[in-house]
Parts: C-alpha cells; sequence; structure tokens
C-alpha cells in the first residue's frame, strides 16, 4: 500500500478532518506506543499501520 491510498482510504473512512486526528492523535499498542504518522515515519510498513487502523476501529472487512 503506498501512503497516498493510505490517505484517500482513511479519508473514505473517517472523512478529511477525523481522518487527521485519526492519524496524528490516536496512540496504538500494536505500533508500539505511536500514532499512525509516528510510525509511518519510523518505518513502519504502511499497510501495517492501515490494519491497525482498521483493527482498533472496526473498519468493516469490506473496506480494509
Amino acid at each position: 500500500m503506498r501512503l497516498q491510498e493510505f490517505w484517500s482510504r482513511l479519508d473514505e473512512q473517517f472523512g478529511s478532518m477525523r481522518a487527521q486526528t485519526v492519524a496524528r492523535d490516536h496512540v496504538f499498542s500494536v505500533l508500539g506506543g505511536r500514532t499512525a504518522l509516528d510510525a509511518i515515519d519510523k518505518g513502519v510498513p504502511v499497510r501495517k499501520v492501515w490494519l491497525a487502523i482498521c483493527d482498533a476501529y472496526d473498519v468493516p472487512p469490506r473496506d480494509r
């Protein structure tokens, strides 16, 4: 998954305002206690970050 696709899916799922908050403010234990943006900056694969968000926010399987 490319970063552009990550942002598109995040915007589609949460809306542009909430997507920014989810990525910037929510700390995910499965990402080592990092936010999504911090995890991506530290080299965690974007797909893994996306799936962590999906799990935390109960995104339906068809949207993952």
